[in-house]
């Protein structure tokens, strides 16, 4: 199991065990919230890839992923579907 296979883990964990205080329970529980965030991080990583340093930019990719993988989970998405599409465009 990779990292991003871990952290899913994690997200769907807490969509079924919400803790309280738990940002990704928050996202989880306002899927607007979470599409909010998707799209500030994508434009953070726009910003970091156009001046900023490459470890700024590997910060919010890491940001961006993770607020995807939230609103993924909240639709009820897994990385797998996502593989799979990856894989369907890749023939």
């Amino acid at each position: 199991m990779d990292v991003l296979d871990e952290l899913f883990a994690l997200i769907l964990d807490r969509k079924e065990n919400p803790t309280p205080g738990s940002y990704t329970a928050k996202l989880l529980a306002d899927g607007d919230e979470a599409l909010k965030k998707v799209g500030e991080e994508a434009i953070e990583v726009v910003l970091a890839g156009k001046g900023q340093s490459d470890q700024r930019l590997v910060e919010e990719s890491a940001d961006l992923l993770y607020h995807l993988l939230v609103l993924l989970a909240s639709r009820g998405l897994t990385l797998d579907v996502v593989r799979a599409e990856l894989a369907r465009r890749r023939r």
